[in-house]
Order: C-alpha cells, then sequence, then structure tokens
C-alpha cells in the first residue's frame, strides 16, 4: 500500500515536471521563432516631439538586433490616447507595440471621466525608455530675467502671464500649475496642438514662457532664442548642466518628470515579453543611444524590468491623480 502511494506521488512528481519543461522547451521555441515579420511601433503623438523621437531611435537598433523591420505608426490626438487604444485593443501577438509618454498612461487616467482603456489592465509593460523632464524658458528678449522676476510679475498682475504647452494634462501644463501653487500666484495656460506651435509663439512674443522638454528646447537655448532658468526634474539635465532645478531655486518637492515606455497588448505570452525586453535594453546600452539621448537629448536612459515599470507606473498615477485634483485641472 505504501508502495502504490509513493509511485503515485512520484508519477505525479515526474508528470509535472515534464509539464514544466515542455512549458520551458515551448517558450524558448516561440521566443527563437519571433518575430517573424514586421513590428508596428505606435507612437500617439505627431511625429517630431520627444517621444517619437526616442521610439525612433530604439525601433531602429532593435530592427537591426532582431533582424525584421520595426514600422513607426504616428497616431497623435487626446494627449496620446488614440494611439494607446489602437495598442490596447490589437492582437496580443508581440506585432503591435506603444512606445507612449505618460500622458496616456498616468494622467488621463486621472483627468478624464471616461477613457476607452485601462493602462494596468489592457497593456502588458515591457521597459521604461527614458525619463525626461522640463526647462522653463522665456524668448531670449524677454524683459523677464530670472524666475524670481517672472514670479514678481505674476503677483503683480494675476493672471497676465501666460504660458503654453502640449496640451491639457500635458506636463508642460502640470508642471506651470505646480509652479502657481507653490508660488501662490495665478498663471493663464494656453493649450496647443504639440511642442512647436507654442515654441513659435513664446519666440513671437505671444507667451510669457513655456515649459518645454528639455530634448526639443535645449537647441534653441544653444542658438539664443530663449532663456532658460530651471529644469522640472530633481537634478540637472545633462545637456544643460548650468540650469539649476527647481529645487535648487527654493522650490522643495517641485518635480515633475514623464517617461516614454515600450508596451504589448495586455496578454501577451510572456516569452515574448521577455525578448522585446532584452532588446530594448541592449539597444539603450549602445554608445550609440547613450551619446544621442543622454549625452546631446538630455534624457536619462532606464532600461528597467516589466515588474518595476508597473510599479512605477502605479505610483505616478496615484502621484498624478493628486495633482489634478490639487489644481483643479479640468479637461475640456
Amino acid at each position: 500500500m505504501t508502495y502504490a502511494t509513493n509511485s503515485r506521488v512520484t508519477g505525479l512528481l515526474l508528470g509535472a515536471t515534464i509539464a514544466t519543461l515542455a512549458l520551458s522547451l515551448a517558450d524558448n521555441a516561440l521566443s527563437q521563432t519571433y518575430p517573424s515579420k514586421p513590428i508596428r511601433m505606435v507612437v500617439p503623438y505627431a511625429a517630431g516631439g520627444n517621444a517619437d523621437i526616442n521610439a525612433r531611435l530604439v525601433a531602429r537598433r532593435m530592427s537591426e538586433s532582431m533582424n525584421t523591420p520595426f514600422v513607426i505608426e504616428n497616431r497623435g490626438g487626446a494627449n496620446g490616447g488614440i494611439g494607446t487604444e489602437v495598442v490596447a485593443k490589437a492582437a496580443p501577438d508581440g506585432y503591435t507595440l506603444l512606445a507612449a509618454a505618460s500622458g496616456p498612461i498616468v494622467i488621463n487616467p486621472v483627468l478624464l471621466k471616461k477613457l476607452a482603456y485601462d493602462p494596468q489592465k489592457d497593456l502588458a509593460p515591457i521597459s521604461q525608455i527614458v525619463t525626461f523632464q522640463y526647462v522653463l524658458v522665456t524668448q531670449a528678449s524677454s524683459s523677464i530675467k530670472s524666475l524670481d522676476d517672472l514670479i514678481a510679475q505674476a503677483k503683480a498682475k494675476p493672471g497676465s502671464l501666460s504660458y503654453g504647452s502640449t496640451g491639457i494634462g500635458g506636463g508642460g501644463h502640470l508642471a506651470g500649475e505646480l509652479l502657481a501653487m507653490m508660488s501662490n500666484t495665478r498663471l493663464t495656460h494656453v493649450p496647443y496642438k504639440g511642442s512647436a506651435p507654442a515654441l513659435a509663439d513664446l519666440l513671437g512674443g505671444h507667451l510669457a514662457f513655456t515649459y518645454d522638454t528639455v530634448i526639443t528646447a535645449t537647441p534653441l537655448i544653444e542658438a539664443g532664442q530663449l532663456r532658460a532658468f530651471a529644469v522640472s526634474g530633481p537634478k540637472r539635465a545633462g545637456s544643460l548642466p548650468r540650469i539649476p532645478t527647481m529645487q535648487e531655486l527654493g522650490y522643495k518637492g517641485f518635480e515633475v518628470t514623464q517617461f516614454v515606455g515600450l508596451f504589448a497588448p495586455a496578454g501577451t505570452d510572456p516569452a515574448i515579453i521577455s525578448r522585446l525586453h532584452q532588446e530594448v535594453v541592449k539597444a539603450i546600452r549602445s554608445d550609440e543611444l547613450v551619446q544621442k539621448i543622454e549625452v546631446q537629448g538630455g534624457n536619462e536612459l532606464v532600461g528597467n524590468s516589466p515588474a518595476e515599470f508597473a510599479a512605477l507606473i502605479k505610483r505616478e498615477l496615484e502621484m498624478y491623480d493628486k495633482l489634478v485634483k490639487g489644481a483643479n485641472i479640468q479637461a475640456p
């Protein structure tokens, strides 16, 4: 009787071991055969912005490493929501990916009452590519010579200073709202459809200032067209080492940073997620991307694990929920 019981247990253990081995072999086979056709990478913004620049650089390196074409598809609108919805509803086969910044992932869910996707349920994080921040800039010929000047003018004439951003809920808008809250001033927000038109109006003298991404503002700062006062992150930008942080200027706790990350539709095979994660990390550790994204662009490369990226998203959803409610930011 004892022998029969032990035999049964042994058989069950052997069967479980064989099943586990079979699954492991299947995963290895899948990761080796994938990809077998071009991969579509959806960027939910217009071409030329921070997320698009980073996505294209990473996609090119991944294409070379994986020996398959990557097709970039720009699907802008709704602060990144339109393109994000496309990927959230795509087949979870590893051939449709999303390269998105924070907007549609951690801001839209707390800003909009109705959303056609749930970033935590409908998307599978692969890896955070970069962290990026904003820089507070004015036109080079502006009468505002420093952050103290800006605050003094804002207090002297409440609401008279206008600033542009890429749209309601965008990082530049949130940075402006946080500045108003922390300085106890009233600033007038003017939303645009992108960074380029906001910068054009700033250069044309139609705006007092703006918070623009470091990667897009740096060339204009270096060309002498913009004057930079401070960056919005916890440390200085590599491409603007002389520009202090908002915290260095006395605004303790001021931190507005955003991410660009890679996602797949929820339900994508873990073996594919693992393969894509390995390829992303390999790409961003290349000398070329370190030079173009970190040294020249001022963004910070990350390459964290899917679990670490998911934990970051959870934390930032909570953080932006407090900011949106505290500043009483309303969607149009």
